[in-house]
C-alpha cells in the first residue's frame, strides 16, 4: 500500500522540527519530501552570530547533517526554490521544472529581511544578515573593508555588530528608536546595554532615520545619510531593521494571507490540505519570530499530520532570554508596565544588574531582567500560571533562592527543580524529559543531552542548567565536554585559565583579570564574578581585596536567607561542643529578639531561625560567639562523637580532634561549602563516611577519608590515608582542603573536583609527595593566619548598608 505524500516547503528549524516532531510520532505514515533553497542541511540561525564573531563553524551549528535524512528516509533537494503551488492538482513545482505531488503540504518559507526602501540600497556593500549566505558575506568584507554600518538596534543588529568589531571593523549602530532592542527591553535596561557595548568599542546613533545609502561612481557604498542631514562614512552596511513574512508562493496559490499566512489552530490554511508554520505564519492576527512559538507550532502542527488530532494551538506567551554578545537579557509579558500596575525595580548599574518587575492584581504580569537572569524560567513560570504572589511578593525580586537557601550551587537548585518546570524555552522542554532522558539512555555529556532532548540545542542560554540538571542526575558519572568549561558567556576562557592567569601573571582584581584576559562583559556577570572573587582571594590571601558585591547575598549578610525572607543565624559551636552560659545567651536571645524556631542541625549546631534582617548585627552582639559560617563556600562544621571521653567504644579523643580542625580552619572560604566529621571509632557515628573530609579513629592511630557528600545524591568518601598522630591528621586534612581550594573549579564540591583528577592524582600529590603535602599545608596555615571574624566585623560597623531592609516603592 502507497503511503500518502507529504511535500515541505522549506529546510529551515519551523519545518525541519515538525518532521522530527511527526517521525516521532508516526515514523513509517508519510514519503516526505522536502525542498530548501539553500544549498545546506538544516542548521541553527539562532547561532550565526558565533559564526560571524569566529567562535563557531558552520558545522557546529548544523541541525541535521544529510545522514539524518538518508537514515529517515526523507527526500531532500537543497538549493531548490519552489515557484508554484497547484493546489488543484496537488503538485509543486520548481523554477528548473522539478515537481513533486502531495497528499498534504506544509509550507514553513519562513521570512526575509527587511530592506530600507532608501536611494542606494542596491549598492555594493549593502547586505543583509539573515542567513549563512550573509554571514560569510559579512566574514569576507570584514577583511578588506574598515568602516561598518549596522542599521537596527535590535538583537540581529547588534550580533552582526559585535561579530565585525571581533573581526577588526570600526562598528556604528543606527537605529530609529531612542534606546536598543525596545521590544525586548524597557529603557532604563536598553541605556545599561548601550553602555556596555559603548566600552567593547561599539558606536551608537539613536533615534536616527536613514534616508540615503551613499555611493562612488563605482558602485561600491561610500556613507549613510540621514533625515537631519548628517552623514557618516561606511565601506558596509548591514540592513539589520526587521523581517517580512515570505508569504508570495502562498498568495500565488489563492491562500489567505494577511500579514503572514493565515492559519487556524491546527496549523491549517483555508485549505485543509496545506499546513504552514514558522515565521511565515500569520496566527489569530500574530506572526512570531522568536524560535519558541515556531517550535510549538510545529508540534502541534505534527500531531495533526499524524492524524492524532488532539493538538491545539492557541498562541504562544512571550519570553525572550537572549544573550547579546555575552550580556544576559531577559523580558517576559507586559514588562513596560500599563495602566492598573506597579514595578518593583533593582538597579545596580556598577554591578551591571537591572531588574524590573511589574505586578497587578497581585499577579506578575511582566519581568525585565538585565546581567542576571537566573530567575528568568521561574519569573516567566509565575506569569504563565497567573499565581498569586501573597507573601511571596515580599521576596520575589531576590529570586526563586530567596525561598530557600540563597546560596545555594546551581547544582542543588536544579535537582530543587520539579519535574513540570520548563528548562529550555526555546524548545518547550521539561526537566522530566530531560532527567528520563539521562536516565532511560544513559546519557553523560550536556552533548549527549542536546541529541536526545533538544535541550540547549537552539539559543544555548539554558545550557548552564541543562548540564546542572545533567550532575545533579549523575553525580560523579558527569563528563565535562570541551564546548563548555567557558566559565560563562562572557569570556571563552576556562576556570583553570582564569586561574592560571591569575597565579602567573598576579592579577589581584576583577578589573585586571577582566582587561587582561579580554573579558566580553566589563564588568562580569552573575556567574563569574563570585568565582573570580574566589579564585583571587584564594590565589592571593594577603593581596587581593574580597569583594562583597561578588559574593551570594548569604556571603554578603552573613547569614542564611529564608522563604519569608528573614534569616538563620547559627553560632560556631567547635566539634559540637557548647557551655551552659551560650546556651543562656542563645536562649535570651531568641526571647529578646522573638526568633520563632530554635532547632538542633543536623552537624550539632543550634539554628536560630527567622531573624530580621535589621536585627542581624545586634544579634551577633548579644550572642557573643563567633559565625558557625552556615551560609557560605565555606568551613561549615566539623561533626564529632564523644569519643574516647566517654564512649566506652571510643579508641581516640574525637571530640578534641573536630575541635581543633575547626580552629584552623576557621573563617575559611573553598570553592563550595565543607563538611568534615570525626568518628572515635570504625562504628562512625559521626558519619565521617559521607564527609567532604572523615577521619575515623582505629586503634593504632586515623583513617582519613575524602570526597564524600551526604546531600541530594549521597557519595561515599575515599579512603586516602591511615595516619598515627593527631599531628598528622591536620597536615593531611590541611593539605588535601588546600589542594582542594587551590584546583577546583568555583562551586565544585570535592567529589567532583576528586571525579575529575581522579584519587590517584590527590594522593600522589599528598600521600606521596611529602614536600608537596607541607608546602600545601604551609599555604593554607598561611592563608588563614589573621583572618577576622565576619560577624565581629559586622558588629563593629562593617557593611551597614547591607543591613537595611530594601524598601520597595510600587
Amino acid at each position: 500500500m502507497n503511503k500518502p505524500r507529504l511535500v515541505v516547503i522549506g529546510n529551515g528549524m519551523a519545518g525541519i522540527r515538525t518532521i522530527e516532531e511527526l517521525l516521532a510520532l508516526a515514523p513509517d505514515h508519510y514519503d516526505i519530501t522536502v525542498f530548501g533553497a539553500e544549498p545546506h542541511p538544516n542548521y541553527n540561525r539562532i547561532l550565526l552570530s558565533p559564526v560571524l564573531a569566529g567562535e563557531q563553524k558552520f558545522d557546529d551549528i548544523v541541525l541535521n547533517p544529510l545522514a539524518w535524512y538518508e537514515e529517515n528516509g526523507v527526500h531532500l533537494h537543497l538549493g531548490k526554490t519552489i515557484t508554484k503551488i497547484d493546489r488543484k492538482k496537488r503538485v509543486v513545482a520548481t523554477g528548473d521544472g522539478v515537481e513533486a505531488p502531495y497528499d498534504r503540504l506544509l509550507i514553513a518559507t519562513g521570512s526575509s529581511p527587511f530592506i530600507l526602501p532608501v536611494p542606494g540600497n542596491t549598492l555594493k556593500g549593502v547586505i543583509t544578515y539573515r542567513d549563512i549566505y550573509d554571514t560569510e558575506a559579512m566574514i569576507e568584507a570584514a577583511k578588506v573593508k574598515k568602516h561598518a554600518v549596522v542599521i537596527g538596534g535590535g538583537l540581529l543588529g547588534l550580533e552582526a555588530a559585535n561579530g565585525l568589531k571581533l573581526r577588526g571593523m570600526d562598528v556604528t549602530v543606527v537605529h530609529l528608536a531612542d534606546t536598543l532592542l525596545e521590544r525586548q527591553l524597557d529603557a532604563t535596561a536598553g541605556k545599561l546595554l548601550q553602555r556596555s557595548l559603548e566600552e567593547r568599542g561599539l558606536a551608537f546613533l539613536l533615534s536616527k532615520a536613514t534616508t540615503e545609502i551613499i555611493g562612488n561612481d563605482a558602485g561600491d557604498v561610500t556613507g549613510v545619510r540621514f533625515k537631519d542631514g548628517s552623514e557618516i562614512p561606511a565601506d558596509l552596511v548591514v540592513m539589520a531593521a526587521g523581517i517580512r513574512p515570505n508569504t508570495t508562493l502562498a498568495e500565488s496559490a489563492g491562500l489567505h494571507c494577511n500579514r503572514g499566512i493565515v492559519v487556524n489552530d491546527t496549523l491549517q490554511t483555508y485549505d485543509p490540505r496545506v499546513y504552514a508554520v514558522g515565521e511565515c505564519v500569520s496566527h489569530r492576527g500574530v506572526a512570531y519570530g522568536l524560535v519558541a512559538p515556531l517550535f510549538e507550532q510545529a508540534k502541534v502542527c505534527a500531531n495533526h499530520l499524524a492524524l492524532m488530532g488532539i493538538g491545539s494551538y492557541k498562541g504562544s506567551v512571550l519570553s525572550t532570554k537572549l544573550k547579546v554578545t555575552g550580556i544576559d537579557l531577559f523580558s517576559a509579558g507586559d514588562f513596560l508596565g500599563s495602566e492598573g500596575t506597579e514595578e518593583i525595580v533593582l538597579s545596580d548599574p556598577s554591578g551591571g544588574v537591572y531588574k524590573k518587575l511589574v505586578i497587578k492584581d497581585d499577579q506578575l504580569v511582566g519581568a525585565c531582567l538585565y546581567g542576571d537572569t537566573a530567575d528568568g524560567a521561574w519569573y516567566f513560570k509565575l506569569l504563565r500560571e497567573g499565581r498569586k504572589l501573597g507573601e511571596l511578593r515580599d521576596h520575589i525580586m531576590f529570586g526563586e533562592s530567596s525561598i530557600g537557601d540563597a546560596g545555594v550551587s546551581g547544582h542543588d537548585k536544579a535537582a530543587a527543580m520539579a519535574d513540570s518546570d520548563e528548562v529550555c524555552g526555546c524548545n518547550g522542554v521539561c526537566k522530566g524529559t530531560i532527567v528520563k532522558a539521562i536516565t532511560e539512555k544513559g546519557l553523560f555529556t550536556l552533548d549527549d543531552v542536546k541529541k536526545h532532548t533538544k535541550a540547549a540545542s537552539s539559543c544555548g542560554s539554558c545550557s548552564g542548567l541543562v548540564e546542572q540538571i545533567l550532575m545533579s542526575t549523575v553525580g560523579t558519572s558527569f563528563q565535562e565536554t570541551p564546548k563548555t568549561k567557558a566559565i560563562c558567556g562572557c569570556t571563552d576562557r576556562s576556570h583553570d585559565e582564569v586561574r592560571r592567569a591569575i597565579r602567573e601573571h598576579k592579577l589581584f582584581s576583577h578589573q585586571a583579570v577582566y582587561d587582561f584576559l579580554e573579558w566580553r562583559t566589563p564588568n562580569g556577570c552573575a556567574t563569574c564574578r563570585p568565582a573570580i572573587n574566589y579564585y583571587l582571594i584564594s590565589t592571593w590571601p594577603r593581596d587581593a581585596v574580597d569583594d562583597p558585591q561578588s559574593r551570594f547575598v548569604n556571603e554578603r549578610v552573613h547569614a542564611n536567607i529564608q522563604k519569608d525572607n528573614t534569616f538563620s543565624v547559627v553560632p560556631q559551636m567547635k566539634g559540637g561542643v557548647t557551655t551552659p552560659d551560650e546556651l543562656r545567651r542563645i536562649a535570651d536571645v531568641a526571647d529578646k529578639y522573638h526568633i520563632p524556631m530554635v532547632k538542633v542541625t543536623g552537624g550539632q549546631r543550634i539554628d536560630l531561625l527567622g531573624v530580621k534582617k535589621e536585627d542581624l548585627v545586634n544579634v551577633w552582639k548579644d550572642l557573643g560567639m563567633k559565625s558557625g559560617h552556615a551560609y557560605g563556600k565555606s568551613i561549615r562544621t566539623v561533626k564529632t562523637c564523644v569519643g574516647s571521653e566517654f564512649c566506652r567504644f571510643g579508641t581516640q579523643n574525637s571530640t578534641q580532634m573536630g575541635i581543633d580542625l575547626e580552629t584552623m580552619l576557621a573563617n575559611m572560604w573553598s570553592p563550595h561549602k565543607v563538611k568534615l566529621a570525626v568518628s572515635g571509632c570504625p562504628r562512625n557515628c559521626a558519619e565521617a563516611g559521607i564527609k567532604d573530609v572523615g577521619v575515623i579513629a582505629v586503634d593504632s592511630g586515623w583513617e582519613l577519608y575524602v570526597g564524600g557528600n551526604g546531600g541530594i545524591k549521597t557519595e561515599v568518601a575515599q579512603f586516602l590515608v591511615k595516619v598515627k598522630t593527631s599531628d598528622e591528621v591536620m597536615e593531611y586534612s590541611g593539605a588535601f582542603l588546600q589542594l582542594y581550594r587551590e584546583e577546583a573549579h568555583y562551586l565544585d564540591r570535592t567529589v567532583h573536583y576528586i571525579a575529575r583528577v581522579g584519587l590517584d592524582y590527590v594522593k600522589k600529590k599528598i600521600v606521596d609527595d611529602t614536600a608537596n603535602r607541607k608546602a600545601l599545608y604551609e599555604r593554607l596555615l598561611y592563608s588563614l593566619e589573621g583572618l577576622p571574624d565576619p560577624w565581629e566585623a559586622r558588629v563593629g560597623g562593617a557593611q551597614k548598608h547591607e543591613y537595611i531592609p530594601i524598601k520597595v516603592v510600587a
